[in-house]
Order: structure tokens, then sequence, then C-alpha cells
């Protein structure tokens, strides 16, 4: 069997198996974060989790696919290592970066809610303050006409 099928071979192996991983581990864990970030809806964390788990696949493995083709024929052991490393090191970079935008974009909305949260005071006002016109800044009462 030629190397370069070889390598083919175990590219595909490697990475497919990396990626399942990868989305199999940001799933389990995300999930948490994600409820957090949508105010405890869990119904709608998982929905937005098994999205995002697809998507990651899609692109991930469309990545792997189109990234398949080596450049030059392998020709040796040494040159299986060398093809290998660099294929699956570009998918481990990709993979990174997948996870890194993803976690961008969640702590992103994520601080917003935080932010709209604080804004929004715990308990309403118990009208303790006095009416408008009576504030520390309101004219002075008028006194007695002759005074």
């Amino acid at each position: 069997m030629d190397l370069t099928v070889v390598a083919y071979i175990v590219y595909l192996l490697i990475s497919v198996a990396l990626t399942v991983w990868v989305a199999r581990t940001l799933s389990r864990n995300g999930r948490i974060f994600l409820a957090d970030v949508l105010h405890g809806n869990e119904k709608l964390a998982d929905a937005v989790n098994h999205l995002l788990v697809v998507g990651f696949y899609l692109v991930n493995l469309g990545f792997v696919a189109l990234y398949l083709k080596a450049a030059d024929a392998v020709a040796n052991a040494r040159g299986l290592f060398e093809a290998l490393s660099v294929k699956i090191g570009v998918v481990l970079l990709v993979l990174g970066v997948m996870h890194l935008g993803n976690v961008y974009v969640l702590n992103k909305i994520r601080r917003r809610g935080i932010m709209e949260r604080e804004q929004v005071p715990p308990v309403p006002p118990q009208g303790w303050t006095g009416p408008a016109d009576r504030g520390p800044w309101a004219a002075p009462a008028a006194g007695p006409a002759g005074a």
C-alpha cells in the first residue's frame, strides 16, 4: 500500500477522533456556561448547545476533508510522520481557534447579561423619598405675606 494512502487513513482517523472528543467535551462542560449565559433557561441552553455542536462538527469535519490532500507524495516513514504532524497540528490549531471563538462570543453575551442585571435595582423603589417638589433642591416654601 502506498504510504500516502496510509497517511490519509491515519490523518482521517486521528482528526475525526479528535474532533468528536473535543465536541463532546465542550458540549458536556459548556452546558453549565450556556445555562448561565441564558439566565438559567435549561431548555434553551440545551438547544443552543446542540446547535453549537452541530456547527462545530460541520466546520471542523469540512476543514478536515478539505485539508486531506497532500502536496507531495509520502516516500518513507519519516515523510509519513512529518506529513501527519503538519496536518494534525493544523487541525488542532483550527479546533483551538474555533473553541476560543465560541468562548469569546458567549462571554460577550454573558457580560452583557450581567450588565443588564446590574442596572435593574433588586427591589423597586418603595416610596421612601419625599414628593418631587420637596427635595433638597426644591425652592424654599413661601413664607407669610408680610414677613
